[in-house]
């Protein structure tokens, strides 16, 4: 069974995503609705995996200075094995595939030069990696993340 979600829990979704701290009177508050039915649409969204969690953002102060992306091309059925080393790696925020000549996109977080050369080393060094190019970010222009 698909969950249909409706204007209403659209609005609620998008009212946790600009503060997921919001008490639920305050939602009912903002969306003119019974704290209940509000209660009752959140409980209703998460069990439907629709909402699968709240989260902290972290300020520029928090989070590592550093960003960069590696575009990883692997050697056949290597996939597993790379991603399973990618996991261990604390620097890799996230590993995304792609199509086109390179298989993995992987976003890095480092606070130093040395510590993002030590990362991106650990990358290229991964049995099953074939190649790699890194891009370091120098500015960020448009986020829409939080």
């Amino acid at each position: 069974m698909t969950l249909q979600i409706d204007e209403t829990d659209r609005q609620l979704v998008q009212a946790l995503q600009a503060n997921a701290r919001q008490s639920i009177a305050d939602l009912a508050r903002h969306l003119g609705l019974a704290r209940t039915t509000v209660q009752a649409r959140l409980d209703r969204l998460e069990r439907s995996g629709a909402i699968v969690g709240y989260t902290a953002i972290l300020g520029a102060s928090a989070k590592a200075p550093l960003r960069a992306t590696a575009l990883v091309s692997i050697e056949p059925r290597s996939a597993p094995a790379v991603l399973a080393r990618m996991r261990q790696l604390s620097g890799v925020l996230v590993v995304h595939t792609t199509s086109g000549r390179f298989d993995f996109l992987i976003e890095i977080a480092a606070r130093t030069t040395q510590e993002l050369d030590e990362t991106l080393d650990r990358i290229v060094d991964t049995r099953g990696v074939k190649s790699s190019e890194s891009l370091i970010h120098l500015s960020t222009k448009l986020d829409r993340r939080g």
